[in-house]
Parts: C-alpha cells; structure tokens; sequence
C-alpha cells in the first residue's frame, strides 16, 4: 500500500509561484496513476490535476489549466504540482492522490474522488492579493 506525503505548500502573493510535492513510499510509484485535488474551507475537495504513470498524458481542471503543471519523477518516487499566476481563489489544501488503474476511465480522466484509492494529508496553499 502506498503512503504519500505532500509538501511545498506555504503563503505566496497573487501572481505568484508555489511548487508542491508528492513523495510516494511503500510501492513502485510507475505503477500509479497519480492526481492532485484541493479543498477550500467550507468546500468539497475538487480535482485539479492528473499525470499518467508514465507521465506522457496530463488532464486539468478548467479552474487550472494554463497556471498549473503536473510533473512525476518515477525514479524519485515524486509527483509535482508547479503552480503559476497564483490567484486567491487558489486557497485550499492540496492533496496527493494515487489509484492503480489507468488515467483513462471509460470515457474521461480520473478526475473525482472516487477515482482514487490513496491519500495524503495534505499541503495548506494560500495566495494572498
């Protein structure tokens, strides 16, 4: 069963940049379809980002698309999230995600909760203005 651990989270002003990781323990992270999520308070935890396990396919949310960029270096055992042109509304905790299947379910990406069978704790994010 995998563990994983985020960090890089932290304060950043809007317009800036934050990169997060992942570090994945207690199996072959190749082997895992790996996403990130985030959380507002008051929210549900939404989707932000999703890499294929050999990192040759990424899906983003529409909130995300064109700031953030999702990364993985398998001989690191490490997912990334490279966050650009911070906005306020990017204040979440960010969560580490990974499942054993394909980044392709069906007929679209894993982009729900459901789609996921491990978790990390997560990485607090606030973008000031």
């Amino acid at each position: 069963q995998v563990q994983l651990v985020e960090s890089g989270g932290g304060l950043a002003q809007a317009g800036g940049s934050l990169r997060l990781s992942c570090s994945a323990s207690g199996g072959t992270l190749s082997s895992y379809t790996m996403g990130w999520f985030r959380q507002a308070p008051g929210k549900e935890r939404t989707f932000a980002a999703t890499i294929s396990r050999g990192g040759s396919s990424a899906y983003y949310a529409d909130s995300v698309k064109g700031r953030f960029t999702i990364s993985r270096d398998n001989a690191k055992n490490t997912v990334y999230l490279q966050m650009n042109s911070l906005k306020p509304e990017d204040t979440a905790v960010y969560y580490c995600a990974a499942t054993g299947g394909s980044v392709w379910l069906l007929d679209r990406p894993r982009n729900t909760k459901d789609d996921y069978a491990y978790w990390g704790q997560g990485t607090q994010v606030t973008v000031s203005s």
